[in-house]
């Protein structure tokens, strides 16, 4: 049961709101979009490129996502299919729920840079 009164307003009864919402808003509240951002992409490389196990290192700057692949013919091929990957992983992340693509620090990825 709530308790009323003026000094505890958090406990008061509100209109009911989904789901969706207070978890969008809990991610801009907490300030997590960009870290969640950077979580999602990451998955949609190990999903979309098949080398998760072969990246020894992966990590975002300026939009651009950079990886380090262990194994030198697979970074070859992945070489050329860099644009192919890049239209899949940002089409991943649009029918991605919990990605926020107006969080100004990271968005789309606009490149692959394998190293």
């Amino acid at each position: 049961m709530a308790l009323k009164n003026d000094n505890n307003a958090r406990l008061a009864r509100r209109e009911a709101v989904g789901m969706d919402y207070l978890v969008d808003a809990f991610i801009k509240e907490m300030k997590l979009a960009s870290g969640l951002n950077e979580q999602r992409i990451f998955a949609a490389w190990d999903a979309i490129s098949g080398a998760a196990p072969y990246t020894t290192r992966k990590y975002l700057k300026n939009n651009i996502l950079y990886c380090y692949i262990s194994s030198s013919m697979l970074r070859q091929q992945l070489f050329f299919r860099r644009e192919e990957l890049v239209c899949e992983i940002n089409e991943i992340l649009k029918d991605d729920s919990l990605f926020s693509p107006d969080d100004p620090k990271i968005s789309f990825i606009k490149g692959i840079v394998l190293q």
